[in-house]
């Protein structure tokens, strides 16, 4: 029996469930589908549509739910075991988050000398075992309107600017309320998010659509001027005037606007500070570790690009970070894992021109929200 045939979901969701199994992870018969979601409405419709895609392909999907985690909760002991098991594939639809592991923080687990405090990171990205995609905070409206789409074309679009990324030392971004940053990227790799999860290693969010990369640690300098939506420690805020973070050696040094998401701003970022410390004291951090990621709370963690024609600014993290035409940063936690914190708060800055420098070359990437070259 499945679900659709139950009154779970509806006609509405089997066409982008199907392409988010078959186009998205390229899900085969036989193969061990790990599906982690919530009780709340949408979302649970969302995870019951993709259990049974895979399962029309012969593929052996599990379901499990678990109350709804914020970015500073943790998972269930019982997710953290699933994942434990070591599916080929695994999927995180979740309201808000996936919640953080207990286990890893306080051990890290650790592959070929690098260590990872999620159990799902040590697995995709450590022993390339798993592929995976994660929506937090995913809605309907958004599941239906962005995730069945032309893979193969978003994919070119991310490799042109992931190539164009690739090799640079530095970037430079402006934008029309008054963004002026630059950083280095000086033997960083950057990451596509194409919506192809194929192989184990591989894996993203859906919706897809974008290119990100890591900042150097403490090479940004400038202000950045968010006049999307920014994300906060519990929500989102899309400010009526711009929010302006000024960043001095890589950190956050002040936040000003005159929207109260300027505020809120600034009291996620004490509460990532904040909970770090408590964490070491918890003994939930290794000794020593909690000044470390009370620190890097403040520090730029990401540099992103919405690439994704089919999305647009609603006020959902998930969605707004891949709108074309837009930028995203990132506040806290970085992907190359040198600069760990327990947040990672991004918010977005649209029609921003983004010059790339090689040597003592510039080119321009974006022109006020378009595509150059």
């Amino acid at each position: 029996m499945r679900f659709l045939a139950m009154g779970i979901h509806d006609e509405r969701l089997v066409r982008p469930a199907r392409a988010v199994v078959q186009e998205s992870l390229g899900v085969k018969a036989g193969e061990r589908v790990l599906i982690v979601t919530n009780p709340g409405a949408e979302i649970f419709r969302i995870a019951c549509a993709v259990y049974d895609a895979a399962a029309e392909l012969g593929a052996r999907p599990v379901l499990v739910v678990q109350p709804r985690k914020t970015s500073l909760d943790y998972a269930e002991d019982a997710v953290i075991e699933a994942l434990a098991s070591e599916p080929e594939v695994f999927c995180s639809l979740s309201e808000e988050k996936l919640g953080k592991d207990r286990r890893g923080l306080s051990r890290p687990y650790v592959w070929e000398g690098k260590e990872y405090d999620h159990i799902h990171g040590f697995l995709r990205e450590g022993k390339k075992v798993m592929r995976s995609f994660w929506s937090p905070s995913l809605t309907l409206d958004t599941f239906l309107r962005t995730v069945d789409i032309d893979y193969e074309t978003l994919a070119s679009v991310c490799r042109k600017v992931k190539a164009r990324l690739e090799g640079a030392v530095e970037v430079h971004v402006t934008s029309p309320s008054g963004t002026d940053l630059r950083f280095s990227v000086e033997g960083r790799t950057p990451f596509l998010d194409d919506g192809l999860f194929r192989e184990p290693g591989e894996g993203g969010n859906l919706p897809a659509g974008e290119v990100f990369v890591s900042p150097v640690v403490g090479s940004a300098e400038g202000v950045v001027s968010f006049d999307g939506s920014i994300a906060l420690a519990d929500g989102i805020a899309i400010p009526s005037t711009p929010v302006r973070v000024t960043f001095e050696e890589g950190y956050v040094v002040s936040v000003e606007g005159e929207d109260e998401a300027a505020e809120l701003l600034s009291a996620s970022l004490e509460a990532g500070k904040k909970q770090a410390l408590d964490f070491e004291q918890e003994g939930l951090l290794p000794r020593g570790q909690g000044q470390v990621y009370a620190r890097n709370a403040r520090h730029l963690g990401e540099f992103g690009i919405g690439l994704n024609e089919k999305a647009r600014i609603v006020g959902n993290m998930l969605e707004d970070e891949k709108v074309y035409g837009t930028c995203h940063f990132a506040i806290g936690s970085n992907y190359d894992e040198d600069a760990k914190a327990l947040i990672h708060l991004d918010a977005l800055v649209k029609n921003p021109t983004i010059r790339v420098r090689r040597d003592s070359s510039w080119e321009v990437l974006m022109e006020e929200g378009t595509l150059v070259g």
